[in-house]
């Protein structure tokens, strides 16, 4: 699990097909300081995050599979939770 920032959306008119009518987020992965950590990555989101919340991740291969319902995504970042 990761601790990040969205700091953006981004809008593709063509997508694989594991990720068609789902919402892409820019995340900033942070550090325990909530310092950046690292380059901003692409995630997907189920869960309605907005700019500026701090979201929980998951690169865990098997849950992002099962949340996209495939074994063949592309995706490596998910949203998994929004800290309080």
């Amino acid at each position: 699990m990761q601790l990040a920032k969205v700091v953006g959306r981004a809008t593709a008119t063509v997508k694989h097909e594991t990720l068609a009518g789902r919402r892409l987020l820019l995340v900033q992965p942070l550090d325990a300081r909530h310092s950046a950590d690292g380059d901003p990555q692409l995630a997907i989101d189920e869960l309605g995050s907005r700019l500026g919340d701090l979201v929980m991740l998951t690169t865990d291969g098997s849950a992002v599979r099962e949340i996209v319902g495939k074994e063949n995504t592309p995706i490596r970042w998910a949203v998994i939770g929004i800290a309080d």
